[in-house]
């Protein structure tokens, strides 16, 4: 499982013109799946995001979370995350879960951050063809991948 981790103040997701979520202060997070992840894998990276000490104290320090600012978070599901380049110039998407596996995973990491946050999660359409537009608070981005803990 990959996850690109931004710092937002502002975050929309637009499908065929119409805005589908948004969120004010808070995290957008885009994420990736393979086959292989685990409901381990989901529990982990969650936990890890809404405790990431990434948003600013009084005195400028990134010394607070998500869950002390009360910020929101927009999930968008993005298998690219999982390309292979090393090869040619088309990117090769075989590490990415396929939708019939994919599906479920985004569904449960989507219920194991509303169950730590307390509240609902914004999210994206998984498969649609997806507008997404956001400020970039820092700019603050982070990449976290569930097999590469220490990355």
């Amino acid at each position: 499982m990959r996850v690109v981790i931004q710092r937002v103040s502002e975050a929309s997701v637009e499908i065929s013109g119409e805005v589908h979520s948004k969120i004010d202060h808070g995290l957008l997070l885009l994420v990736g799946f393979e086959a292989t992840d685990t409901d381990a894998d989901l529990e982990w990276m969650a936990s890890k995001i809404v405790n990431q000490r990434i948003f600013s104290d009084e005195s400028g320090k990134m010394n607070k979370s998500l869950m002390d600012i009360n910020g929101e978070i927009l999930v968008v599901s993005q298998f690219t995350l999982h390309a292979e380049t090393k090869k040619g110039n088309r990117p090769s998407f075989i590490r990415s879960a396929r939708p019939e596996t994919a599906i479920p995973l985004y569904e449960k990491f989507i219920t194991v951050m509303e169950k730590l946050l307390a509240k609902t999660v914004k999210t994206g359409r998984f498969g649609a063809d997806m507008k997404v537009k956001l400020v970039n608070d820092g700019p603050v981005t982070i990449m976290m991948d569930s097999r590469y803990k220490e990355f």
